[in-house]
């Protein structure tokens, strides 16, 4: 179930106030992961020119102690961010849509079931917190950037609602769908959508379009690809990055690139079981996940639209 009020649509990027940045770190699902953010506040540190962060949402998931809770979004919310469906729900009365993630019919009806008793757990450590409360509800569903030329949509799910799955993989590969997304750029006025909320990476360029690509991170604190332990970010930056790119390409002299963020492993996996012990909802849905990561790989996300590199204009 999707509510109405997730439903943003892509003109309202185009009609947004415009942010820039030299180079713009979108980081989407942090998930309450505190050494993923020290690594992504250790990586922006040494970069060689000023660096602005985005948090497109779900940086809470996780951090159901008031300590975790507290410390996430007392250092997210000094940055640039937007909701996701989890911070959206936070603030609800009714728990009518759960979770909020508007799950595809492909995910088990149990995933779906844990997850809004994850959320649930979350929602009640939030309201013992309503300075912070407040704050995350006054934040928009999208925003708008540009980096050198290259104009930019960050969004949580896709260029028409907090919670589509449109930038998921598997819908980026549908021909069905490539008139809507030629269409979502016009709409929108940009060149590159940056989003989150699948939890599972891509890159996916549209070439035919003049040059258009969609960036969606999957999980900044999660990994993200088999046997791997590290979560990933999109990086928009005038120069090139100092850190090596899992993928990336040059639109407009810009380059949009995805960092692995190496975190420690070993402190969030403590802190995680220290709040989701074994058979608990989080441990069932997502510690394999944690410990050995998904069962998608980097040529899921990105060799099947490794298109040449080019500086398109």
């Amino acid at each position: 179930l999707c509510p109405t009020r997730y439903h943003h649509g892509a003109e309202a990027i185009a009609a947004a106030p415009e942010h820039r940045a030299e180079t713009l770190y979108v980081i989407g699902g942090l998930y309450g992961n505190l050494p993923a953010l020290d690594a992504v506040e250790a990586m922006a540190a040494a970069e060689p020119g000023p660096v602005r962060l985005c948090f497109n949402g779900d940086f809470n998931w996780f951090n159901v102690d008031d300590a975790g809770f507290r410390a996430i979004n007392q250092r997210v919310l000094r940055h640039s961010f937007i909701l996701g469906n989890v911070e959206a729900e936070l603030g609800t009365v009714a728990d009518d849509v759960g979770c909020g993630c508007a799950y595809p019919e492909s995910v088990d009806g149990d995933v779906v079931e844990r997850s809004n008793r994850i959320h649930a757990v979350l929602k009640r450590t939030a309201q013992r917190h309503p300075d912070l409360l407040a704050r995350l509800q006054e934040s928009a569903l999208a925003t708008r950037w540009r980096v050198g030329r290259l104009r930019i949509g960050v969004v949580h799910g896709d260029a028409d609602s907090l919670a589509g799955w449109r930038f998921d993989a598997t819908n980026l590969d549908d021909p069905a769908q490539r008139e809507w997304q030629a269409a979502a750029f016009t709409r929108g006025n940009v060149d590159v959508f940056a989003s989150s909320h699948t939890c599972m990476p891509v890159m996916h360029r549209l070439d035919s379009h003049g040059g258009k690509l969609i960036a969606n991170n999957g999980a900044a604190g999660m990994p993200n690809f088999a046997r791997s332990r590290y979560g990933i970010l999109t990086r928009i930056g005038c120069r090139p990055s100092p850190h090596v790119a899992l993928h990336g390409h040059i639109l407009r002299d810009v380059h949009v690139d995805a960092l692995a963020i190496r975190y420690d492993h070993a402190a969030w996996q403590k802190a995680f079981l220290d709040n989701w012990p074994a058979g608990s909802p989080a441990w069932l849905s997502y510690f394999r996940r944690i410990s050995d990561g998904p069962d998608y790989t980097p040529a899921q996300a990105f060799a099947r639209r490794n298109m040449p590199e080019a500086d398109l204009v």
